[in-house]
Parts: structure tokens; sequence; C-alpha cells
């Protein structure tokens, strides 16, 4: 027996292929319509047994606010929503708003359809795959390079901080000590100071995870803040 739907989507034209598709196997397709942000009135309108609701940003903020007026409004009406993947924040997000499934918006229109149909019969409507990725993302967050960096940042002092730009832009020991006013043998203990905290057993190391993490733009940012023996001129001091 064909499912009666509505197909929403950002895209017009992706919503109404999939409508037609979907006609063609014998569904009963209410409305093929766009926007998505506008979706929840013609929703409660229709009032279709499934909606199947398309977004290339299922973790932007309010996406999913038309779910859960559906939800409120017509609980009756199993949303499944086609988003890309990986996106785990966005799957999460789908089923807080409402959802009863997540399907990948590059999945065979088979896929599609025995989604559609596990919702209509009120059981979650998402692939095993997908529901592993997406707790395992979750748990186990991979850390943004921000985030990184500023990890980083906070184990330098703000002199070793400006001694890490000064080897990323290749000072060698004594330019680093000229342009910081300091001797020698400070601006290399410095150095090993920072490849030491850093974990890196070279200068080439450190400017290469300074520059992957954020944390040389951090520095840098630092060094230009006034609070480094260069930047408060001759007469400052800073205990080494």
């Amino acid at each position: 027996m064909g499912v009666r739907l509505m197909v929403v989507d950002d895209h017009r034209l992706l919503a109404e292929a999939l409508a037609s598709a979907l006609k063609l196997r014998g569904h009963r397709v209410l409305a093929a319509a766009a926007p998505t942000a506008g979706s929840a009135e013609l929703v409660v309108g229709r009032a279709p047994e499934v909606c199947l609701f398309g977004t290339a940003s299922p973790a932007a903020p309010g996406v999913f606010d038309p779910i859960v007026r559906i939800g409120r409004e017509r609980p009756q009406v199993a949303v499944v929503v086609l988003g890309p993947v990986p996106s785990p924040r966005g799957i999460a997000a789908a089923f807080a708003a409402g959802a009863a499934g997540y399907v990948r918006h590059d999945e065979r229109i088979e896929g599609v359809e025995r989604a559609m149909l596990k919702a209509r019969a009120g059981e979650s409507a998402i692939a095993p795959q997908l529901l592993r990725g997406a707790f395992a993302e979750l748990l186990n967050p991979a850390a943004q390079p921000d985030d990184e960096g500023r990890r980083l940042l906070r184990m330098l002092t703000p002199r070793e901080a400006e001694v890490l730009v000064r080897v990323a832009e290749g000072e060698d020991t004594r330019l680093i000590a000229a342009g910081m006013r300091i001797a020698p043998s400070t601006a290399r203990t410095h150095v090993q100071r920072v490849l030491m905290k850093l974990g890196v057993g070279s200068r080439l190391e450190a400017a290469a995870l300074a520059a992957r993490t954020g944390l040389l733009d951090r520095a840098a940012d630092v060094r230009t803040d006034g609070r480094t023996d260069a930047a408060r001129g001759p007469g400052a001091t800073t205990p080494g």
C-alpha cells in the first residue's frame, strides 16, 4: 500500500524529482514544496502520513523548527530527514526535534522508501551505521584546530609564544636573541622549553604543529598584544 506523503526541500528541483520518483513507485504525493523553512504550515494543513524533509545544513540553528511545530500540531505525521553524512550533530538535532528517521541524501530510492514505511509504522528509520557513526563522533569529538591551538597556547608564556612565532618565521637563535633583546643562551633555553611543551623534537616540527592547529595565529596575537619585552620597549623588564 502506497504512502501518503509530502516532500519538502530547500531546493525545489530536488523536491520535485524525488516526488516524481516516488509517484512512479505507487505512492501518493500530496505536494512537493520549497523551502523547508515554510513547510510546517503546509504539512499541518495537508496532514500526510509521512513528510520527507530535505536539508543541506542539519546542524544549522533553527533548521528543524518546522519539525517541532509539526510534532506539536500533527503528531501523527512521521517526518523523515534527508541530510548529509557525516553530520552527527545534525542527526542528533533531527531526532531531538521529533523526526522519526534520518536518511543520507545520496541514498537510493529504495532506501528512502524503506525509511518511509518504517516511519509510518512508528519505527525509527535510520541505518545502524549512521547511528553508530553519530554516537562515536558525539562521544569522542575530534579536536577542532582552533580548540587545539587555544589549549597549546595556554601552555606557553608570552615570551615563549613570541619565540614560537620567530621560530616559525625562520629566525635562528642569534636573531631571536637580538629581536627580543635577550642573551643567546636565554633564547636557546626558551626554544628548548617551547619544543618540550609542544612535545616535538625540532623547530620545523614546532612550526608545522603551530600552523596546523591555529596556534601560530594565536601566538602572533600575543606577540602584538604588548605583553613581550620587544613590544614594551627598551626599558621594560619581564621575569624570564
